[in-house]
C-alpha cells in the first residue's frame, strides 16, 4: 500500500489508513470525519466548504441523498452577496467562470468518502454491487481496502451502465458502440454523419487517429475501405476500440495499433477528431475533450504531409466552439494548415444536436447555439 496515495481517518479502535484511489489525480484530503446518517446535509456542505472530508459510515442511499441535497446548496445563489459579481462580459470570461465553478462544485461535492473492502465491495447498508464496474475501471482488485468518493463510484456506475447498454450509431445503422469507463463516448454523433455522408478519396486504405472507441473506424470499414489502420496510446481504448470492432464485425477490415497519432505508412486517407477545446483539462477522463495548447490538432497537421499518398485527403473534424468562446481564432487555425503544408479541398458542415446548444440557461449558450462542427478536407498543398 505504500506505492499508492493513503487517506487516514480517525475511527474507533484508532487511527486507520487505507489507500486514496482517484481517477482525476485528487490529493487524499489531509481532514477526515466520520459521517452518517445523523449528519444533515447543511452540516456536511459546511465541512466540505471548509475543505474537510466525510467518510461515510452509514446508509449508502442515504449518502446519496445527502450528495444531491449538498448539489442544490452547492448551485443556490446566496441570500444576500456583499458585491454582486459583474456578468461576463466576453464568452471567454464566461468559459473561465464557468469552469472555475465547476471545479469549485467537484471540489466540494468529492468530500463525500466510501470505503471499500478489497474486493470492491462497498461495506454499508443498502449498498449496490460495484466490483464488476470497480474492476472495468481499475483492474482485478488487490484485496487492499480503499477510500474512494462518492461522486467517482457514481460515475463508475454510470459508465459501467453506458458499456452495457452501448450508444446507438445511426450512421451506423442503429449498431451500437459500447464505450469503457475512460474512454469517449459518442453520444454527440452528428459528426459521425459527416464522416458517413462525404465521399471518399479511395476505398483501399485510410488512418483513423486517435481512435477511442473505434468508431469512426468502423463507419469508413461499413462504408467499404477495404483497410483500415485505427491508432491510439490509451489502453483502455486500444481494448476497448478492438472489442466494438469485433462486436461490428469488422476485426478482419481494421487493424488497432498503439501509436502516438501515426501509424508507419501513408494512406490515401487519414481521419482524425482531435479534442475540440484547447484547454487544460482538470481530469484524465477530460483529455478527450480538452487538448491543451491544441498539440494534438497540432501535431495531426504537422504529421499530415508525410502520411499521405500523393493525392490523398486529411479529414479533420473539428468544432467550431472554440472559435466563439475566444480560445482559438479561425485565423489561427488556418494559419496551422498553411504551416503544415496544407490546403483546404473542401469543408462540410453540421449543427449541434445535443440539448445544452438549445438551453438559454446554459452558461456557455451564446457560443453553443452558434457552434458548427466541419469535416475539414485537407490535401498537400501544390509545390510543398
Amino acid at each position: 500500500m505504500t506505492d499508492f496515495p493513503t487517506l487516514s481517518w480517525p475511527d474507533t479502535e484508532g487511527p486507520r489508513t487505507v489507500r486514496w484511489r482517484s481517477e482525476a489525480g485528487v490529493p487524499a484530503p489531509k481532514r477526515v470525519v466520520v459521517a452518517d446518517d445523523r449528519t444533515t446535509a447543511d452540516t456536511a456542505y459546511r465541512i466540505a466548504c471548509e475543505g474537510t472530508a466525510l467518510l461515510w459510515r452509514g446508509d449508502y442511499q442515504n449518502a446519496r441523498q445527502l450528495l444531491q441535497a449538498m448539489a442544490r446548496r452547492a448551485e443556490r445563489k446566496p441570500r444576500k452577496a456583499p458585491a454582486a459579481p459583474k456578468p461576463a462580459a466576453t464568452q471567454l470570461e464566461a468559459f473561465h467562470l464557468h469552469r472555475q465553478a465547476q471545479a469549485q462544485r467537484a471540489r466540494t461535492l468529492g468530500m463525500v468518502l466510501l470505503p471499500l473492502e478489497g474486493d470492491y465491495s462497498i461495506p454499508l447498508r443498502r449498498a449496490p454491487d460495484v466490483k464488476l464496474a470497480c474492476e472495468q475501471a481499475w483492474g482485478a482488485p488487490d484485496g487492499e481496502p480503499s477510500a474512494v468518493s462518492l461522486r467517482e463510484i457514481l460515475g463508475l456506475i454510470g459508465a459501467y451502465e453506458w458499456r452495457k447498454k452501448g450508444v446507438e450509431i445511426p450512421a451506423l445503422g442503429g449498431a451500437r458502440i459500447h464505450p469503457y469507463y475512460g474512454v469517449f463516448s459518442p453520444v454527440r454523433g452528428e459528426y459521425l454523419d459527416l464522416v458517413a455522408r462525404v465521399p471518399l478519396p479511395s476505398m483501399e486504405r485510410a488512418f483513423d487517429i486517435g481512435t477511442g472507441t473505434g468508431v469512426i473506424a468502423a463507419v469508413l470499414a461499413a462504408r467499404g475501405v477495404r483497410r483500415v489502420i485505427a491508432t491510439d496510446q490509451d489502453a483502455r481504448a486500444l481494448a476497448c476500440a478492438r472489442e466494438n470492432l469485433a462486436q461490428l464485425g469488422c476485426s478482419e477490415s481494421v487493424d488497432v495499433v498503439e501509436a502516438d497519432l501515426f501509424p508507419a505508412g501513408r494512406a490515401p486517407l487519414v481521419v482524425c477528431n482531435p479534442p475540440w477545446v484547447p484547454a487544460r483539462p482538470a481530469s484524465p477522463i477530460e483529455y478527450a475533450v480538452f487538448d491543451p495548447d491544441s498539440r494534438m490538432l497540432r501535431g495531426f497537421l504537422a504529421g499530415l504531409k508525410d502520411h499521405l499518398e500523393p493525392g490523398g485527403e486529411g479529414w479533420l473534424i473539428l468544432s467550431d466552439l472554440a472559435e466563439h468562446l475566444g480560445l482559438r481564432t479561425r485565423e489561427a487555425l488556418m494559419e496551422m494548415i498553411a504551416q503544415a503544408g496544407l490546403e483546404v479541398a473542401g469543408r462540410e458542415d453540421i449543427r449541434p444536436r445535443h440539448s445544452k446548444a438549445s438551453d438559454p440557461a446554459d452558461p456557455l449558450h451564446r457560443a453553443r447555439a452558434a457552434e458548427l462542427t466541419s469535416l475539414w478536407r485537407l490535401k498537400v498543398r501544390t509545390g510543398s
